[in-house]
């Protein structure tokens, strides 16, 4: 059987590398290029966090593009520090000095689009962070989502809850212009894994414990970078998700990564309208579901809501277990 083609979108954080991780994992997954986008920390840092982890597993010709470091509209918002002012809990002192080298000269909207480009209608596009780079790639090739085979989105919420506003999840907080774009104008058949999905099919912090500590260098490279992370601790009460849904180890990014490998993961979804809300200092960046299609939109995304939580841990146990080179 054919390998899915998949361009990786990240802010290259903990939960971003352990997604990529079960990409690369993955055998029936064929990672065409990883561009990056500002959000966990900043464009420069995600770039030598993706390298980092290509490094690890053997694949470093996999290419790599420097993308957008802002949002679409106004300043940014840096820096975030959910996991450590460089994205991997400030834990890895050794910087790679040739690192800008490793990456393409050509700016990842591009490259991205070139990619689609020559692969027309084959190419599965998961975005991990802030949606920048794909709404820059709409405004550049209007024709852009047409091309692609499907869209994962790991962000987002669907009932208000908020990770960093009382309202909107990360992702699209930081950026709520370019979310508002790529689901108003990406009208691919289109994945959503919410922040509400993720923290409803949580793992346990027994298996997050046994996970990290598996003999290979991709376990020990999680349990260095979690190793000082707050949103990685157990006891952690200041989390929001441990307010709403319970203590329990959720790796967000890894959902949509999830859904991308195996649609089997995925048990149950919502088919319906969504928009962005602009407007308001409490509800600005928050999803709204129209499941009643007041908006009269002709376009319905897939919002996930139950995985199969045993096939998943499968997925991100395996992972853990790289390098395996190909």
């Amino acid at each position: 059987m054919a390998k899915k083609q998949v361009i990786i979108d990240t802010d290259c954080g903990i939960d971003d590398a352990q997604a990529i991780l079960m990409a690369l994992a993955a055998p029936n997954i064929e990672v065409l290029a990883i561009t990056c986008v500002f959000g966990n920390t900043t464009v420069e840092n995600v770039c030598q966090n993706v390298l980092r982890v290509l490094a690890l597993c053997e694949r470093e010709g996999i290419p790599v593009f420097r993308g957008s470091g802002g949002p679409l509209v106004g300043a940014v918002q840096l820096p975030c520090t959910h996991f450590g002012t460089d994205g991997f809990g400030d834990v890895l002192k050794e910087k790679d000095p040739r690192w800008e080298d490793k990456i393409q000269k050509e700016h990842a909207v591009s490259g991205m689009i070139r990619l689609v480009n020559e692969k027309q209608n084959q190419v599965s596009l998961v975005a991990l962070g802030p949606l920048t780079n794909l709404a820059l790639a709409v405004r550049l090739d209007p024709c852009f989502p047409q091309k692609l085979k499907e869209l994962y989105i790991m962000g987002g919420n669907m009932e208000g809850k908020g990770n960093v506003t009382l309202c909107a999840e990360f992702n699209f907080a930081v950026d709520p212009e370019s979310a508002y774009v790529v689901l108003e104008e990406f009208l691919c058949t289109t994945y959503l894994a919410t922040w509400e999905y993720s923290c409803r099919n949580g793992l346990t912090w027994e298996f997050f414990e046994e996970a990290i500590n598996q003999d290979a260098p991709a376990a020990r490279l999680m349990k260095t970078i979690t190793s000082k992370c707050w949103a990685y601790r157990k006891e952690s009460m200041k989390n929001k998700r441990d307010v709403y849904f319970g203590p329990c180890f959720v790796s967000y990014d890894a959902y949509a990564i999830a859904a991308c490998i195996d649609d089997s993961v995925v048990m149950e979804r919502i088919e319906c309208p969504v928009r962005v809300e602009l407007q308001g200092s409490i509800c600005r960046g928050m999803m709204v579901l129209d499941r009643t299609n007041e908006l009269k939109k002709t376009h319905s995304v897939f919002v996930l809501t139950k995985c199969d939580v045993a096939k998943f841990g499968h997925l991100l146990m395996e992972s853990l277990r790289l390098p395996l080179k190909k």
